[in-house]
């Protein structure tokens, strides 16, 4: 009888274990995404010689041209993981100033912990929180990039905080390295970010002291709207107040010498089919200074077109025309002579995995 009991309790315990032990399995995911991109561009209204760009991110070469290769490894278990975000071409090393990070290959490399239903811990370095678009052209509607998004900050080192404070309402804080500075603060300065959202709509704070290269302040809303179901508004606005402008030594020139942006962007989409969508970014943008001057600012009109093919291949053509006011010399006509407007015609295959 006490050989019988034995072995069933050997028995229970030989089953509890493997159930421990598939569902420790359950918990443990391991996952590889990522995208690869190239566009070809052609410019309207000037010769594809003339060395000139938009002067946004990414996407700034004529003819053939490599945007970047992406691999995203992910792994979870339990309640912690972790993710490396790895890029390579001409985007990945302007989204990470070429020698920021092993030589412009680490995009992102964070650890994270769900201390709780409601809360997240992030350790590590992210893509910013400010915004509407975002690094990776594939999940940005228009191929080209915004000047709002090209002046803020791509990336950020140190700890964040995401608190889900209800169905509806969710709170992020922040304490990182200064703007832009994603390996390490060297000047003993830091920089604080929130975020608090509201049903997809999201009301961004950045402040460093910009002192060394930093940013300054920076406040930001990024939202949208479903209009229908086959029309949506994508909306962002910004202002960063005036920072400070340095010499080629990294000598700040003057305290009351300084400038800062402001912008509003709107994109509205338009899903036609299951497989394509029409989409235009509008955006103004400018800068400003303490003085009052009157200093430069751009409207840009983008016309995107987005086509998918069998669920991974996205190909993109879009027209894009930029005109600036009080920058008569910004860019060259087909001439050669100066001009304050460009317009280019972009065709971009983007791929994901």
């Amino acid at each position: 009888m006490k050989n019988i009991f034995t072995l069933t309790l050997l028995l229970i315990s030989i089953v509890l274990t493997a159930q421990e032990t598939e569902e420790a399995k359950k918990e443990k995911s391991f996952t590889i995404s990522g995208s690869v991109d190239a566009y070809y561009q052609t410019y309207l209204t000037a010769s594809d010689d003339s060395g000139q760009s938009f002067g946004t991110a990414f996407a700034d070469q004529t003819g053939f041209a490599l945007g970047m290769g992406n691999v995203i490894a992910s792994y979870e278990s339990g309640k912690v993981g972790a993710v490396l975000d790895l890029v390579v071409g001409p985007r990945g090393a302007g989204a990470t100033f070429s020698n920021d990070i092993v030589d412009g290959i680490v995009n992102q490399a964070y650890a994270y912990w769900n201390v709780s239903e409601s809360t997240t811990l992030t350790f590590g370095r992210f893509n910013t929180f400010l915004g509407y678009e975002v690094i990776a052209p594939a999940a940005n509607f228009n191929y080209s990039t915004s000047y709002l998004f090209s002046n803020g900050p791509f990336s950020h080192m140190g700890l964040k905080a995401d608190f889900a404070l209800s169905d509806d309402f969710s709170l992020m804080l922040a304490v990182m390295n200064p703007w832009d500075t994603n390996n390490t603060s060297t000047t003993g300065e830091y920089s604080f970010g929130a975020q608090l959202g509201y049903k997809g709509q999201f009301l961004n704070l950045y402040y460093d002291s910009g002192a060394n290269s930093g940013l300054g302040f920076e406040v930001d809303y990024t939202g949208g709207f479903e209009i229908s179901e086959a029309f949506f508004l994508g909306i962002n606005a910004a202002y960063q107040t005036t920072s400070y402008v340095f010499d080629d030594d990294g000598e700040v020139i003057s305290d009351d010498f300084k400038n800062g942006f402001y912008g509003a962007a709107l994109y509205p989409q338009y899903t036609l089919s299951d497989d394509f969508a029409l989409g235009l970014r509008g955006e103004l943008f400018g800068y400003h200074a303490e003085e009052g001057e009157d200093l430069p600012s751009v409207f840009g009109a983008t016309l995107t077109g987005s086509y998918t093919v069998e669920s991974n291949l996205i190909i993109k053509p879009e027209i894009r025309l930029d005109s600036w006011s009080n920058w008569d010399d910004r860019y060259f006509d087909a001439d050669g002579e100066d001009a304050s407007s460009l317009a280019a015609f972009t065709l971009a295959a983007i791929y994901t995995f």
